[in-house]
Parts: structure tokens; sequence; C-alpha cells
């Protein structure tokens, strides 16, 4: 094990970085950095790699770093440091110290305590007021840490205070290959004592995810049953609990010449108090662990499904798995054109389709959907997980519906940034894996499976139809049957096989209710859905004419009137009812 020590214009900082032996660190100013320095404006965001090893600590500077790196004078990429070698990075000067540790130790411990919760409980304070006046400071630590490295600083210097007997504090844990490592750790006195962390006791402590105590004695002896830290008496080790159990308080001191029942009812009392700290920040941890999923989730989930998931975010509900879902798919028309004729105003042009991607999600969320990743200028919404309804596909369809009214508002304000926006929506219902993907900190959800390819293709077909949104069959008959007229309704418009696809849709158009769509009135709609019948049954000429009594501004029926044109009102001898598409369409 090394420490590292840190002097900025000459002057001993009191950060001091610990190097577990075979594990690789890198020092930077940036958050990613596992050694964070960011005092100085000379050191990258990641500047140079430390790796522990046996007796030396290798450096090697980081491709991304400019600023050069200095051994004895000399500007290195490489290097070899033995214990007492330094390097300089602008006005930094790093000092590596080997630290000596063993597994076989000098002196033989008198006892390993595991730590009973409901015996602490009965322990009694003898300097209650002290350790009170020492708690009422905690609330400000914890509220002035903005990031990990000073809540362990301040956490350090206030168990110090308030464990009278300690001689070090540190915050230690498990590195990602589960070995212990120290992440910062301090010293009431400058003794020439270096403390030495107990490896064994880390381990123990860790992996019992309970207290363990260890205390020693001077007796010479070649017993290897423990770890001890040459010139302590006794150290306990306290994991945080709900800190995903990687991280702990230990604290070290010498013992005093006092009754040993007197000595342990001191080190009990200072093990009540270090776990009710413990306790404290361990629940803080969880708390803003929990705000920044919910944080995370709220622009994913609305708030119904949020209230469901509850305020432990039982983030179980949201594991990947097969499902009935409803997949809206919206996309921006004619976007890549207006990009090439807005090349030079690329920023207004950006605000614009972050506009009109937040009507979308709105909406979404509104009607309790899931939203997915932004596809460029398109977004993705999902109903059925991770709560399953009924009323999911109408959702769905009630989402779609006030999409188009909100890009229909925009188009008839001469003022909206949004007037010159269309937007075009497929839907469809079917099976897929829906569930959360990332890391424990940043949650993201996504949904996959044939049924997510249908929306997109239903999307695309809009433009082909000239419709503003498509739906697959099955959203159809739950529309006739389960949705108010006065919300939405629906008309056939054919059956068709895809480019690329082996089987045939029927598709239909998600029409808005006659309130908001006046032109379009119910007789309208059967004498169209009565000339798509008549088309699938090759009655061209007879189709023709129920399909030509719709309203000029309606042009639904100019795709199907366009191949009855282009037939001269007769089907082809091997009609079958399909409209094979002979491109994918977008």
């Amino acid at each position: 094990m090394f420490r590292v020590l840190t002097f900025h214009n000459g002057r001993r900082l009191d950060c001091e970085f610990v190097l577990v032996g075979g594990d690789t660190y890198v020092l930077g100013r940036g958050d990613e950095a596992n050694l964070h320095a960011d005092w100085d404006d000379h050191i990258s965001r990641r500047h140079v790699e430390l790796h522990a090893g046996a007796d030396r600590v290798t450096l090697r500077k980081l491709a991304e770093t400019s600023n050069p790196i200095f051994v004895d004078g000399q500007v290195i990429s490489e290097a070899n440091l033995a214990s007492g070698d330094a390097f300089v990075i602008g006005s930094t000067r790093f000092e590596v110290q080997q630290v000596r540790q063993s597994d076989s130790p000098g002196r033989q411990p008198i006892q390993q305590m595991t730590i009973d919760r409901q015996h602490l409980q009965r322990v009694r304070y003898d300097d209650a007021d002290k350790r009170i006046e020492v708690l009422t400071s905690l609330p400000a630590v914890i509220r002035e840490s903005g990031v990990e490295r000073d809540l362990y600083i301040r956490l350090a210097s206030l168990l110090l205070a308030g464990v009278q007997n300690a001689d070090g504090v540190a915050i230690v844990g498990l590195s990602d290959t589960l070995r212990p490592r120290v992440f910062h750790q301090e010293q009431r006195f400058e003794t020439g004592i270096i403390m030495q962390p107990s490896v064994r006791l880390i381990s123990n402590a860790m992996e019992q995810q309970t207290t363990i105590l260890h205390i020693w004695d001077n007796a010479e002896t070649n017993t290897q049953q423990y770890t001890q830290v040459a010139g302590y008496g006794w150290a306990f080790c306290t994991p945080f609990p709900d800190i995903t159990g990687d991280r702990a308080l230990y604290v070290t001191g010498r013992s005093l010449p006092e009754a040993a029942s007197s000595h342990e009812r001191r080190l009990h009392a200072d093990i009540k108090f270090t776990e009710f700290i413990a306790d404290i920040v361990g629940s803080l941890q969880r708390q803003r662990r929990l705000e920044r999923q919910q944080s995370g989730l709220r622009q994913f989930f609305s708030p119904p499904i949020l209230e469901a998931l509850g305020q432990d975010l039982d983030t179980s509900m949201l594991e990947p798995r097969e499902c009935d879902v409803t997949v809206l798919f919206c996309d921006l028309r004619g976007f890549s054109h207006r990009a090439e004729e807005e090349a030079d105003n690329l920023t207004k042009l950006l605000e614009c389709v972050s506009l009109a991607l937040e009507v979308m999600t709105s909406q979404i969320l509104r009607f309790g959907g899931v939203t997915g990743d932004f596809q460029g200028d398109a977004a993705l919404g999902f109903w059925g997980w991770p709560i399953a309804s009924e009323e999911a596909p109408l959702n769905a369809c009630r989402a779609a519906l006030a999409i188009r009214e909100e890009f229909r508002k925009a188009q008839a304000d001469p003022n909206h940034p949004l007037k010159d926006f269309e937007t075009s929506i497929g839907i469809s219902h079917g099976r897929a894996v829906a569930g959360k993907i990332g890391t424990r900190e940043q949650v993201k959800v996504t949904v996959f499976g044939p049924v997510v390819n249908l929306a997109s293709r239903l999307e695309s077909m809009t433009r082909e139809l000239h419709v503003s949104v498509l739906i697959d069959e099955f959203l159809d008959k739950q529309i006739r049957e389960k949705l108010p007229k006065d919300e939405g309704r629906v008309r056939r418009l054919l059956q068709v096989l895809p480019y690329g696809m082996e089987r045939t849709l029927l598709v239909s158009e998600l029409v808005p209710p006659e309130s908001r769509c006046p032109s379009l009135t119910e007789q309208h709609l059967a004498d169209f859905e009565k000339g798509v019948a008549l088309f699938i049954a090759g009655h061209w000429s007879e189709a023709w004419k129920f399909l030509h009594r719709m309203p000029a501004e309606d042009r639904a029926q100019d795709y199907l009137s366009m191949l009855i044109t282009q037939h001269d009102r007769k089907s082809p001898t091997d009609w079958d009812g399909i409209v094979r598409m002979k491109k994918k369409s977008g």
C-alpha cells in the first residue's frame, strides 16, 4: 500500500490519497477521476494513471492531457516511483510513500469481537453532552458536502472530535475487485506512526456487514490470525447501511492504562456513537440516491407510475421482461430538408426541435406512458410496462390525438416557433421486451421487439397515405369498441403488405372527434370505409364514387384514387385485396 501526499505552492494540503497494491487509479480534476485533484488548473480532467505495485508506483501520462509531468526536473511520460519519490504537475507536488502492512502481526490480538446492536442500546455515554455538541454539526457537514470526497474529509474530522480516544479515522471500502481500499484517512497527531488500516478487519466487517472490533496487546508472538497495526491497540470498522455495502468507517487508537471493563465500556460507547453517525449518513445517502433516481426516472415515467413504484423505488419492477405493450412512434416531417435550408441557423432549429420533442413527451407522460430515448427528431413512447393496464392501448391513442392537436394549434398561430412543423405518428400493439438499462445512478428505459419496428413502419407510411396517425388492426378494434366518439374516431384505410415484410396489415387512421374536425363527419367516415371495402373486393369503379365524397381538404383518399386511376378504375385480374408497397416508405 502507498499513500500520496499533496503539496500546492510548497504548502502541505489536507488531501492525501491511498493506493492499494494491485489497483490502478486515475488522477485528475474531473469527477470521473478516482483521485480527485481540483485545486490546480494545470491538472487535466484525466491527467495521469497510477498503478500500485509491490514496492513501487508506476506512473503513466494519459493521452488526453497536454500539460507536462516532471520527475526530478525532467519531463516524463512514464516512470517508476519508489517510496520517497515525487512527481510535479503545475504547482502541485505529489509525494509517494510506501505504507507497510502485514498479515503476520508482531503482536498477538487479544480478541476479535462482532458487535451486537441490542447490547449497544444498553450502553450509556459518560460524555453525552460533548457528543451531542458534535452531532449538532452533522447536518451542516452533510449539507455542505457537494461531492463524496468533501463528505469523507468532513466526516473524518467530525469523528475525531466525537470519539476523543481515537487517534485515526478513515473512510474505507472495497474496490471493484473486492479488495479493501482507503478513500480518505486522518490522524489526530503527527506522531511518526503511520496509520495503516487493517486489511483483514475491513474485509471481515464488509463481508459480514456489521461492526467488528480488533484489540491487540504487547506480547510478542508468531501468530498469524489477525492483521495488526503497529502502534495502535484497537480498531473497529463500521459499515454504512444502505450504501450498496461498499463503504465503512474505520476508527483506531492506542490503549489507555485502565481496567479491562472500563476499556471495553468506553470502546462500546465509541462504537455506538460511530454507528449512529453511519446510520444517519447512510440514510441520507440512500435518500440522495433515491432523489437522483426519481429525478432521472421522472423524464421517462408519468406521475401515476412513479407513485405506483413507491417512495422506496422498487427497481425490481423495472427489470427487463416480456410483456404486451402499445408503442407510439412520433416523428417530425421534413426535418432533414429544414436542416439543409437552415444550415446557417442550426441553433434556432435545434431549439425548435427540442420544443417539438417536449410537446411529444409531455403528452406521452400526461396519458400515463413511458418515454424511451429520443431518436434524432423522433420520440418513442410505450404503455403496458412497468404496470399493465387495460387502458394502455386507448391512452396511447389519446396521447397521439393530443400531440396532433398541439401541433394544429401551433400551425394556426403565426408567431408560434412550431408553426411550420408537422408531425406523423404510428401506433402498434404486441409483445416486446421492456425494461431498464444503465447503471445504479443513471437509469434509462427501453423497449424492443417487432412491435417497435411496426410502429416506426406505420409512422413512415403516413406520408405516402397522406394522414397524420396510423394504427394497426388491434387498435382499430379497441377504438371502435371502447373509445368514446367524443375523444376520437377511426377509419379503415387499406390492407397492405409493406416493403420487406411478410405479414399483411390492415391499417387505419386515428381521426380526431368531430368537434375538433367538423369537416370530416361520421357520414364521411362511413362512405370512406364503404369505398375501402369495395376497393378490397375489387369493385374499383364503385369504390371511386364513395372515396370522392370526401371533403377537398381530406387527402386520405389520394393514394387509393391514384391506384384506381392508374388501372382505369378496374382491378387487376390477379387482385387479392392487398396493396404491395414497392419500396420502404420514409
